[in-house]
């Protein structure tokens, strides 16, 4: 794990919002500006997407960055890489340690698969970057696995996923650098029904500073 506190003070940040566990969040940075996602009360689950801002066929991609980095965890000094191969974002600042990049995101599909069919029709992540893509024009056809900023998912030896308890303490933040203009595409998670959340879905904080 590889902790790397920001020098960036909020009070000097262009735009400061708290989005509530559950709902979607979209930005448009411009290339240098930083993000900052805050996890106020701690073990909370940020779904999140990247897409260039001016060709969203140009998106993040799990498998690309994860062979950039040679590594299945991001932090700071991780590289977002995109379908084409750029750089989207960099990871420029982190107190959590690591997030993942592998477990994807909830849906009614499993969480009826994983929970029971009593839980098909509970809010997922899916609904919530459907919902925030669809204010870009965009939608199904756009949707990508994704980061789950401050998500433990832990990899056995066998290969096998675990979603555990988080380990992101309350406050701890992870900071991206675009590298591009980009597109950022939020749905702060409103699982439930496993630890990914802790069983009890906070608030999150979004920072942006200008570049």
């Amino acid at each position: 794990m590889t902790f790397v506190e920001s020098p960036r003070d909020p009070a000097a940040a262009v735009h400061d919002v708290v989005v509530l566990a559950g709902d979607p969040w979209t930005h448009v940075l411009h290339r240098g500006e930083v993000l900052r996602i805050v996890d106020l009360e701690g073990n909370q689950a940020v779904d999140t997407l990247f897409y260039d801002a001016h060709d969203p066929v140009n998106r993040y991609s799990a498998p690309d960055t994860v062979r950039r980095q040679g590594n299945i965890f991001l932090t700071t000094g991780s590289v977002l890489v995109s379908s084409m191969g750029d750089a989207l974002c960099t990871i420029v600042a982190d107190t959590c340690g690591r997030h993942d990049t592998s477990g994807g995101a909830c849906s009614a599909e499993s969480n009826t698969c994983r929970f029971g069919h009593d839980k098909k029709f509970m809010h997922s992540c899916r609904d919530s970057f459907l919902l925030a893509l669809s204010r870009h024009g965009l939608g199904k056809r756009d949707l990508v696995p994704n980061i789950n900023f401050f998500m433990n998912v832990p990899v056995t030896e066998s290969g096998h996923l675990d979603i555990v308890d988080g380990i992101s303490r309350p406050g701890a933040y992870v900071e991206v650098r675009a590298e591009r203009d980009v597109l950022c595409v939020v749905s702060n998670c409103p699982q439930i029904n496993n630890p990914c959340n802790g069983w009890n879905p906070t608030p999150v904080r979004m920072l942006v500073w200008s570049a």
